[in-house]
């Protein structure tokens, strides 16, 4: 019985998730979470746009939380708007701008698309970025094109701070498939050496150590 409760609440989380999306359009959510506190419940929709999602005087806010109440049977929704501030290092937003740019001007930009977005990733810091599209690109059959740059692990606990997301373009051509991967500058890599000053000054004293060591050695 527990189970089947447990399962209900996340398939409604789901459909939660996928209307808010629906509702403010593709390319301008990143990701919604979901709280249950004794007051109600917390919707956090996270975005690069919170203008666009708060509307005027708060009108569209307004209209999701009665669209939760009727349609969704919450009783007290409460949401709140998580500003992104680096949309270039949120691998949602990416995927959903290259999905956007197919969508408009086709499937035979994905080229001219991907090394744009790619080059923008790069400008703004990110340690290392791949992207994947994949599908009816213009060809005889469907086909995958890999772009990346930089430093990107994709196993051990270093992958975990890996931010991963995918997007679909619905083309005149065909369903477009795309996978983004971006390592920010901000994580902390524990198998990452960074050569900086002071690497190179512990370097030179572990150097001048083993030389006095030597020396020592020599003279008995």
């Amino acid at each position: 019985m527990e189970e089947r409760k447990f399962i209900e609440v996340r398939k409604d989380e789901y459909n939660i998730k996928n209307f808010v999306k629906r509702m403010f359009g593709k390319g301008r959510v990143s990701r919604i979470k979901i709280e249950y506190t004794p007051i109600g419940e917390k919707i956090i929709v996270s975005t690069h746009r919170p203008g666009q999602i708060i509307g005027k005087k708060g009108e569209k806010i307004a209209e999701l939380t009665e669209i939760l109440k009727k349609r969704f049977k919450m009783e007290n929704p409460h949401i709140d708007i998580e500003e992104i501030k680096f949309p270039e290092f949120d691998a949602q937003l990416v995927a959903d701008e290259i999905a956007l740019t197919l969508e408009r001007f086709g499937a035979s930009k994905y080229k001219a698309a991907s090394y744009k977005v790619l080059a923008k990733i790069k400008k703004a810091g990110a340690l290392g970025a791949e992207l994947r599209v994949s599908g009816k690109l213009p060809s005889d059959r469907a086909r995958s094109w890999r772009f990346h740059f930089g430093y990107l692990k994709k196993t051990g606990d270093a992958a975990n701070v890996v931010n991963r997301a995918e997007s679909i373009a619905e083309t005149k051509q065909g369903v477009v498939g795309i996978k983004v991967a971006i390592l920010p500058p901000n994580v902390n890599i524990h198998d990452q050496i960074i050569i900086d000053e002071n690497f190179l000054n512990k370097v030179k004293q572990n150097k001048a150590s083993s030389v006095e060591i030597n020396k020592k050695g020599k003279k008995k």
